[in-house]
């Protein structure tokens, strides 16, 4: 069906309600990337086979995650007249329990209900459907009262969850598309310029340029072909925001590709996503067919006269490729290196045409902006930091998974709210935001609000999303290393102080881990540090002196205690540490005794154990594994 009117989208809209809410059971399995790692397959097949050999009717289906990736596999059961429930840590064998329990008793049993659901709150409409709360289960947490989502407010990641990502029905029914609509029908480009300016979004990747300027330079170039492109090449260590949108809900980001074409008069789309997603490339593909088969993409949208087609390029995962100016050069088919600037990509990019380059987050905000209008956007975040974005949290905290809060929420509501605090004893001393490009904050600060003036101001920067809780147990100069290791590795060689500059900090970095570093190799790391960030060409090379900066900057005594007292604080750099048994601590289990590779470790049972320090590699299994934080490292 080709929409044309809003009535044409009405119309695909009740489909869409019908198996978003329909009058028998259903079954919502979560099936992105983390759901099926987590087992989510073998559960949806046990689902199956139950629904039919016990002949309840009831529907099967897949959705996004909702963001608690540490509760996977998760599955919310509506029953028609009854709370929409969630179920936590799946397995076949309770799936199988919970269905035969419904079928013997007609009712849902609350046993490993992780939350229901009052409410599901329609974004892009301003509405809410209400579930049915009948007595039996006010004793069941309510979603939004949880820690974990209580803060959140839901833009970005407004389907993911809810709807069938194959299923572009399910998307429009819940307001898909009538942004771009409104946008195409009954605007002109410079009037959506406007809205997303006043809005404030800006770019969700980076350094938050303000997204409505990098258009609006495109849009004064007088070319024959613009381009714009989405950058979903998601490259930090532990990030996954993009990728859960892609496989989640795909066309809140096609629909603001149709948008940002059309402010900027582009007609041909990309859409540069890395290889290593097969299952977010397979959902986009089935997005833009659905959407061709719409007329959404491809001649006269909408019957509007803008054409737009939108095509799928794979990286081959450089993270170098994150950059825009060598992002260009491989969709071009070259080596992806980048290139000074200017000429900026918004007046010289792909094939030296005007380009806009946006993340996924960036182009996930527009369809809200233009549906519900810049004032309610600007109504969220902060002062110069308006509107949402999503973060994924995850380290040292209880409650790890993809969170989406308002800008300017503190740090230490993200830790200790939403991540739940410390997992462990252990209090947590930092924060590591913007991954291998950002910088450790310290506890101190925790209080700072999240935004991207602040964050600078700290050493640190919002980068993609990224954020890592880090408690006493981790060395902030191993942390460094890490980090400098593989921005080390991911260099595409082009420039020489990121080249040759990030190998010497690293060898640096290994020589005070491995405590032969001097005062003197301090302060040479700084300055090596400063020159990179200074002289580098492109964002890989300036940002990855940050974590070692910030680190010293913030943690100085750390670094002092490897090379002056030839000590790791955190018990994690083998050369500089003993280990030994608290006996007051330990109950004589002998876990740690299984784990030890070199049989350093002896004792009877439930009584305390020894470790022989003259056979002790220090690897630090005995210490992971101990429960009761017996093994200590001095």
């Amino acid at each position: 069906m080709t929409i044309t009117t809003e009535k044409d989208l009405d119309r695909v809209a009740v489909a869409g309600e019908s198996t978003l809410y329909p009058k028998t059971m259903k079954i919502m399995i979560g099936s992105a990337s983390c759901g099926i790692g987590a087992g989510a397959r073998t559960v949806e097949e046990a689902a199956i086979k139950t629904v039919k050999e016990l002949g309840i009717d009831a529907v099967v289906t897949r959705t996004g995650c909702v963001g608690w990736c540490q509760r996977e596999p998760l599955v919310d059961i509506l029953v028609p007249g009854a709370p929409r429930l969630c179920y936590e840590l799946m397995t076949p064998a309770k799936m199988e329990k919970v269905l035969t329990e419904y079928a013997e008793k007609g009712v849902l049993p609350t046993d490993g209900v992780l939350y229901r659901y009052e409410k599901e709150e329609n974004v892009l409409q301003d509405t809410a459907f209400v579930y049915p709360q009948p007595n039996g289960y006010a004793q069941l947490p309510e979603r939004s009262t949880l820690d974990f989502f209580s803060r959140q407010k839901r833009v970005i990641l407004r389907n993911c969850g809810s709807i069938d990502a194959m299923n572009i029905a399910e998307a429009i029914a819940r307001g898909a598309y009538r942004g771009a609509f409104r946008a195409l029908t009954t605007m002109k480009p410079s009037e959506v310029f406007e809205v997303v300016l006043a809005s404030g979004l800006r770019g969700r990747g980076g350094a938050g340029f303000p997204t409505a300027r990098k258009w609006e330079t495109a849009m004064r170039q007088e070319s024959d072909v613009k381009y714009i492109i989405c950058n979903a090449d998601e490259g930090d260590p532990g990030a996954f925001m993009d990728r859960s949108v892609l496989e989640g809900d795909p066309h809140a980001l096609v629909e603001g590709l149709l948008i940002g074409a059309y402010a900027i008069g582009a007609s041909r789309a990309f859409i540069y996503v890395r290889s290593e997603y097969p299952l977010a490339v397979e959902t986009l593909q089935q997005a833009l067919k659905e959407a061709a088969e719409h007329g959404i993409t491809g001649d006269n949208i909408f019957g509007s006269g803008f054409s737009l087609a939108i095509e799928i390029r794979k990286g081959a995962g450089a993270f170098v490729c994150g950059e825009e100016t060598a992002l260009l050069a491989s969709i071009e088919g070259r080596a992806g290196e980048p290139r000074p600037r200017p000429p900026f990509p918004a007046v010289k990019g792909l094939w030296g045409k005007p380009t806009v380059i946006n993340n996924v987050k960036t182009l996930s905000s527009i369809g809200p902006i233009l549906s519900r209008g810049a004032e309610w956007y600007a109504s969220r975040g902060a002062e110069n930091n308006r509107g949402t974005t999503v973060f994924a949290i995850v380290g040292a905290v209880k409650n790890t998974g993809l969170v989406e809060v308002p800008l300017g929420i503190s740090l230490r509501e993200m830790v200790e709210v939403i991540g739940g605090g410390s997992q462990s004893s252990r209090p947590i001393k930092a924060v590591q935001t913007g991954g291998p490009s950002g910088g450790c904050i310290p506890e101190s600060l925790f209080d700072l609000p999240i935004d991207y003036e602040k964050l600078a101001g700290a050493g640190a920067m919002m980068g993609s999303g990224g954020m890592i809780a880090i408690d006493t147990a981790t060395c902030i100069v191993d942390l460094a290393r890490f980090f400098l290791t593989f921005t080390t590795e991911e260099s595409c060689g082009k420039c020489t102080p990121c080249r040759e500059g990030t190998k010497q900090m690293l060898h640096l970095l290994e020589k005070i881990c491995e405590g032969k570093g001097t005062e003197t190799d301090l302060a040479i790391l700084e300055d090596l540090a400063a020159t990179i960030k200074s002289a580098s060409l492109c964002g890989l090379g300036q940002t990855a002196p940050n974590p070692v900066l910030t680190a010293l900057r913030h943690f100085r005594s750390e670094f002092e205690a490897h090379v002056v007292d030839k000590k790791c604080p955190a018990g994690v750099c083998r050369n500089l540490i003993t280990v030994a048994i608290d006996a007051q601590r330990c109950s004589g289990c002998g876990q740690c005794v299984k784990v030890c590779a070199v049989n350093a470790i002896s004792g009877e049972r439930k009584k305390a154990h020894m470790i022989d320090a003259g056979v002790c590699t220090r690897c630090g299994a005995c210490r992971n594994i101990c429960t009761f934080e017996a093994v200590i490292s001095n």
